[in-house]
């Protein structure tokens, strides 16, 4: 259980092929994951994500753990049965939302109806306020573990410090270390918790060090040396330039294990992901594809539009030819547009369904592409044609 196996490498890249065995279902890589935050994947059901092909969702430790609580989930059977999916997941520490969340709060006018939310580090832990009433929580590795366990997703991650894109080296340093200590106290307690359950999960441990090479390599190898069923990248897409990021992933291909699948979390343009498969990664996910849907905006292989801009008022044309999503197929622009500016529900579901479906449609073509050993090719004429100013 757990293996990886490589299918096919392209030549002249990191990019490549593979295979991930997990006790429900077998994830062909590199593979895109729609981000179910709250257990559910915002406006879409479970028919409309198997049609859409989503080998595996994620839902994220911070927020179920505040509500309803991982005790509930537990009694419900864990979080396949509860929300009758039978295909892989994944659970997210938490660790991020704990810092975000907090960070967000400093960056904004508080009000009446926001609950300001304070995080304490220590070695041990983090002390934190939810972000819905106020009341005080306490997460250290091993309680992250203890509750993604309860949740019983396929892949769980690794309690980890994601620092801010901002912050000094000093204090990436401290929170790449902090991780890494925290990694091997995750480690220790998902052996001891997997000894005593039937279905087992695999941790993933997270690369950090921020935008600094040589904290990055550290990290890396590290991490890599946890020898845990895949390893993940963190703390990118977070504020750092485009260039940076890619620069870190380039790092970190040439350290992280071959044989190993490689996650880089929180990613999701199509940009991004092509940049990202060329560095060896084979793991995505983000939110993207569903937000912006909430503000109207839609993929072409063109780029980016809005629905909500007038050239589109009689626009009788699918939001993308020969696309084989349900609203391309049931649809005109004309008709979604007004659906959005209206605030319809449906038309909120419809570009949500179209935008995961571009970013699985193209993970599939990727993939093709480097089985056929064509994948620069494909990145090529794909961003030549992919505006991403738009």
């Amino acid at each position: 259980m757990f293996e990886f196996d490589t299918i096919n490498s392209d030549k002249k890249t990191s990019a490549r092929t593979g295979k991930f065995f997990t006790p429900h279902g077998v994830i062909q890589t590199p593979v895109f994951m729609p981000v179910g935050t709250k257990a559910s994947v915002k406006t879409l059901d479970n028919k409309d994500l198997e049609e859409i092909d989503a080998e595996i969702i994620l839902a994220n430790t911070y927020h179920l753990h505040l509500r309803p609580g991982e005790k509930l989930i537990s009694e419900m059977g864990g979080l396949h049965k509860w929300i009758n999916w039978n295909r892989p997941m994944l659970t997210d520490s938490g660790g991020f939302q704990v810092f975000s969340l907090a960070e967000d709060n400093k960056k904004q006018k508080i009000d009446d109806n926001k609950i300001k939310t304070k995080v304490v580090i220590s070695d041990d832990g983090v002390e934190f306020k939810s972000h819905l009433d106020g009341s005080t929580h306490y997460l250290t590795p091993e309680t992250a573990i203890e509750i993604e366990h309860k949740l019983g997703a396929d892949i769980i991650m690794a309690f980890d410090e994601c620092a801010n894109a901002n912050s000094s080296k000093e204090y990436f340093t401290e929170a790449m270390i902090r991780t890494h200590n925290w990694a091997e106290r995750c480690k220790a307690e998902h052996e001891k918790l997997n000894k005593n359950q039937d279905i087992k999960q695999a941790l993933f441990p997270i690369v950090q060090g921020g935008i600094y090479k040589d904290l990055r390599i550290e990290s890396a190898k590290f991490i890599d040396n946890l020898d845990m069923p895949g390893n993940a990248i963190g703390g990118l897409s977070v504020g750092e330039s485009k260039e940076i990021m890619y620069e870190m992933l380039e790092t970190t291909d040439k350290i992280l294990s071959k044989n190993k699948p490689r996650y880089l979390m929180g990613v999701g343009t199509p940009e991004d992901i092509l940049e990202s498969v060329e560095r060896g990664v084979d793991m995505m996910d983000c939110v993207h594809s569903t937000r912006m849907s909430r503000h109207g905006a839609f993929w072409t292989l063109e780029g980016r539009f809005n629905i909500k801009n007038e050239q589109f008022k009689k626009d009788q044309n699918p939001l993308l030819e020969d696309c084989n999503c349900y609203a391309c197929k049931t649809y005109s622009r004309s008709y979604l547009r007004h659906l959005i500016i209206e605030k319809e529900i449906l038309g909120l579901r419809m570009l949500s369904l179209h935008n995961t479906n571009f970013l699985l449609n193209l993970m599939s073509k990727i993939r093709s592409a480097i089985n056929e050993n064509k994948f620069q090719t494909f990145k090529k004429d794909f961003l030549k044609r992919f505006n991403t100013k738009k």
